[in-house]
């Protein structure tokens, strides 16, 4: 196990799920829970003449950002895609009934400091969606863990982390937009649909998935910054990921909640504006639409760095 300082200034692209886990809270703070140990696996896979993996693809535990007990969801897109199954969909469910209950006692036992230790859930997303080898149980994962974040209105923040190779997408896509704030790298990607299965679907013609710069331009961490699907764009380490998150923790929860793209009729109005301008517009690029917003050198955006395009970037 590295120690804290190489973990800390390790890529999040390159980082495995475990890894996350462990470098997005405090030094020393993060214990696993259903870990391999458990020897939770799909009980489907084997049937199917497939391998298993004991964790199911899916990291859970706790930790601490200063006296926040975070709850931890983090993705292995080494294991089938990060795709979503039963058990990988059950433990996602069960990290958020156990932060709900650590919500409640610490509501009643320190009713006073709720502010300073109220928890968070935390899902860093590596995956395509749902698992097809157990479709059933993915999509009906898929439901319930919108239930979940559902039931944490009101309450305690639910952030999402995107980063990884695998990048969000498919029902988790959907996921992700639903809570409260998104983090992101410039490496990390976000869609309802991969870039594979536009091709597979619509022909190299209408999307290349091998044109990783469109791929880029159309799913990146730098065009969902600029239309405001991603509330913050960060470097590619796992420290900054976790100075963002503790920033995030120490802003009221009322501040925290206006990141949210959804669930409000505003909101509604706003994504229906987007819709209209969209058919106004009829980009053929997303460049068209980063000018449309005010960035100059359009061409250039995505050879800058972090900083350089964070110093110009001009939002929706």
């Amino acid at each position: 196990m590295i120690d804290w300082k190489e973990l800390e200034a390790k890529s999040f692209y390159g980082a495995s799920a475990r890894e996350r886990a462990r470098g997005i809270v405090d030094e020393g703070t993060f214990t696993e829970l259903a870990g391999p140990a458990d020897r939770m696996s799909s009980p489907h896979l084997p049937v199917l003449g497939e391998a298993v993996e004991w964790d199911d693809g899916c990291v859970t535990g706790v930790g601490l950002i200063g006296k926040h007990p975070v709850f931890v969801i983090s993705q292995e897109g080494r294991f089938i895609g990060g795709a979503v199954g039963e058990v990988h969909g059950a433990k996602m469910v069960g990290t958020f009934v156990l932060a709900r209950q650590m919500y409640e006692r610490i509501k009643e036992e320190y009713p006073d400091e709720l502010a300073e230790r109220l928890p968070a859930v935390v899902i860093s997303f590596e995956t395509g969606g749902v698992r097809l080898h157990e479709a059933n149980a993915g999509l009906l994962a898929h439901a319930e863990v919108m239930d979940q974040i559902q039931e944490t209105k009101g309450k305690f923040p639910v952030i999402s982390l995107i980063g990884s190779k695998v990048g969000c997408f498919g029902g988790m896509g959907f996921v992700a937009a639903a809570t409260d704030v998104i983090v992101m790298s410039d490496l990390g990607r976000l869609g309802l649909t991969g870039p594979e299965v536009i091709e597979q679907e619509m022909g190299k013609d209408e999307f290349d998935s091998a044109d990783r710069s469109l791929v880029y331009r159309t799913t990146g961490g730098k065009h969902k910054y600029i239309m405001r699907d991603a509330n913050y764009l960060v470097e590619d380490t796992l420290g900054d990921f976790h100075d963002q998150l503790a920033a995030i923790m120490e802003a009221p929860y009322d501040e925290i909640v206006k990141c949210r793209r959804i669930g409000s009729e505003e909101l509604v109005d706003e994504q229906l504006a987007l819709a209209e301008l969209s058919v106004e517009m009829a980009p053929k690029d997303a460049r068209d639409v980063w000018a449309y917003f005010g960035n100059e050198d359009v061409e250039q955006i995505p050879e800058m760095t972090t900083a350089e395009f964070l110093a110009v970037a001009q939002r929706r």
